[in-house]
């Protein structure tokens, strides 16, 4: 008689885990919460977004600007604050009516999202990119604030950048963009001029915002930075740490 035939049992996904993002030490930092009072750097971040959101979503009837709801967060040298404003501009964007968030911590070398947030470190990017047995569900995860995921870096990786470049994680891309098309992804990158990772994420962005430190970026490794990105149509600047008028605070300019 012939063996029977054993059908493979269906993966069953993962719960999605939740952590705690520490809202008060947030709050303490000076940084957008979703329960905070109105402050100069939460008004900021509302002008910042706008446009933002506004080209993720603003697509041709033929489906152009591919990726758009997908924005990197960079900047030229480490220290000029982009980690501080990807969460900002994630926190802020979380607020929104219409639209969830993820987080996406890509600093790959030297992610610093889970000292921000109050979080331990966690299985995430990087894993997916070396595991195929690992879905996105399974290293994505839930917070405190209801519209806001994240996707840690993951395990450090000797071959980030290509990783980074590959194949499979085009193919992540593509799915995260096509499972969550009403959601916004912001990825905190490496600075542009210091690592290679974030010249092979950048090719892959619908939008990139660069961090320029006011008084302290020289305009040469500014202009290096965009040299490397190539096209600067989808490219935004913060100037940030900007000296408020009329105070000691410090804010943001957009442009």
């Amino acid at each position: 008689m012939p063996e029977p035939v054993m059908e493979a049992s269906p993966r069953v996904a993962k719960p999605t885990q939740q952590v705690n993002i520490n809202l008060e030490q947030l709050h303490r930092l000076g940084m957008v919460t979703p329960e905070g009072e109105r402050t100069p750097v939460s008004e900021e971040f509302r002008i910042i977004k706008r446009p933002l959101i506004k080209a993720a979503f603003n697509r041709g009837l033929d489906g152009s600007k591919r990726h758009a709801n997908l924005i990197m967060v960079t900047s030229s040298l480490p220290g000029e604050g982009k980690t501080f404003c990807a969460i900002n501009l994630a926190m802020s964007i979380a607020m929104e009516m219409d639209h969830t968030v993820l987080l996406v911590d890509a600093d790959v070398a030297r992610p610093s999202v889970p000292r921000y947030l109050g979080i331990d470190a966690q299985q995430g990017l990087m894993d997916v990119l070396t595991n195929d047995k690992l879905d996105l569900s399974d290293v994505m995860l839930r917070t405190n604030v209801d519209t806001l995921r994240l996707l840690p870096a993951g395990e450090s990786h000797r071959n980030a950048t290509e990783l980074l470049a590959s194949l499979a994680m085009s193919n992540l891309l593509d799915e995260i963009a096509r499972r969550y098309p009403d959601r916004i992804v912001i990825f905190d990158s490496p600075p542009l001029l210091l690592t290679s990772e974030a010249r092979a994420l950048a090719g892959q962005m619908g939008q990139i915002v660069m961090v320029v430190e006011a008084e302290t970026t020289t305009q040469h490794a500014v202009k290096d930075a965009l040299r490397q990105l190539g096209s600067d149509d989808n490219v935004s600047l913060i100037y940030n740490k900007a000296h408020a008028f009329g105070g000691n605070n410090y804010g943001y300019g957009y442009n």
